[in-house]
């Protein structure tokens, strides 16, 4: 039987390409391992031509110190997202998706071109763009907006949430209620609320790492969660990177509050009626208490905190889950004042 194919392997990567129609036999292409996400193996091949593609291989085993294992089948359900996302966002939000093949857990789709930059990287560099946190907001509002108005074709093709449950909930809320008793009871409360919600398509990875920069346009990446769910996780899990970017970068704890306000007000604004229950933002509060507090406790913590900014972070939300802010506004404003003094 011959070895499972990896594509981080350039010899036998273009091996495959050229089996698969993909390459001419006389094309020898540029072929770059690209650094980022867990899940993953993920690889830049460029041809003589010009064009470029990005191949992403999906692991069984995530690459993080805890155990962590979810079906590489999840590939498709990644496949699937690139393609509806591309019809319910404007031209260029997402890459454009090129071929699956479900016996190698890959799939491929168009590059963005270069010069881009990785929104995570400029942010924890302290440059704030006013424009990029408007258009972020915008970008997740869309989603859930339009899917709405779609939801009899979408939601059943959107309906398993199996990955969200191995990827999401398990790891982030139910592996932190392990870590953390004292939020135990919050945690679990939040699991059986998010799972007995279903309004729209949730991204479920909607965060700075995977969005591209590229000539002042946020490019969106990593759909392998995506579901009909409860769109407050997005919001939860978005806000959840500026809050704990305030408390790493304590000289600029404000500027990040003020683009997570920003960020929520631009969103609500543009996401019309699906933000207009009553229950929506105290449950987009809860979840961003509840994201907040699996960052540093569950088990995908965020590297880039220390150790202390990770107990800091953590005992916040322990002082806030008592009794959770309805609104984020005031949860981003006590949030800020449960962190040390600035230095």
């Amino acid at each position: 039987m011959p070895a499972p194919l990896n594509i981080k392997s350039p010899p036998a990567l273009v091996a495959y390409l050229r089996r698969s129609g993909c390459l001419r036999a006389d094309e020898t292409p540029t072929v770059r391992v690209l650094a980022g996400g867990v899940s993953n193996r993920t690889v830049w091949v460029g041809r003589e031509s010009g064009a470029a593609c990005v191949l992403k291989q999906a692991l069984p085993k995530l690459r993080v110190p805890v155990d962590w294992f979810s079906s590489p089948a999840r590939i498709g359900r990644e496949a699937l997202g690139l393609h509806w996302l591309g019809r319910l966002l404007p031209s260029g939000a997402v890459p454009r998706f090129l071929f699956e093949d479900p016996k190698h857990h890959l799939l491929a789709m168009t590059a963005v071109p270069e010069p881009h930059e990785n929104w995570k990287v400029a942010l924890l560099a302290g440059r704030l763009d006013a424009g990029l946190v408007r258009q972020c907001a915008g970008l997740l509002a869309a989603i859930h907006r339009e899917a709405a108005t779609r939801t009899d074709e979408l939601k059943p093709i959107f309906a398993d949430r199996a990955f969200f449950e191995s990827l999401r909930l398990e790891p982030y809320f139910g592996y932190a209620a392990t870590q953390v008793p004292a939020a135990a009871g919050f945690l679990q409360r939040l699991i059986a609320e998010t799972r007995a919600c279903a309004l729209t398509l949730v991204h479920g990875d909607f965060s700075p790492k995977n969005l591209l920069v590229h000539r002042g346009r946020l490019v969106l990446l990593d759909h392998e969660v995506i579901h009909w769910g409860d769109p407050t996780f997005d919001v939860g899990f978005v806000l959840t990177h500026f809050l704990s970017k305030a408390n790493h970068r304590s000289a600029q704890r404000g500027a990040f509050a003020e683009a997570a306000q920003a960020l929520w007000q631009t969103y609500r604004a543009e996401v019309g009626q699906l933000a207009a229950s009553p229950d929506f933002e105290p449950r987009a509060a809860r979840q961003t208490l509840g994201c907040l507090l699996a960052r540093v406790a569950g088990r995908s913590p965020l590297e880039y905190l220390e150790a202390a900014e990770r107990a800091a972070q953590r005992d916040a939300v322990l002082i806030l889950a008592d009794a959770p802010p309805t609104t984020i506004a005031k949860l981003i404003s006590r949030f800020i004042a449960c962190l040390p003094s600035a230095n």
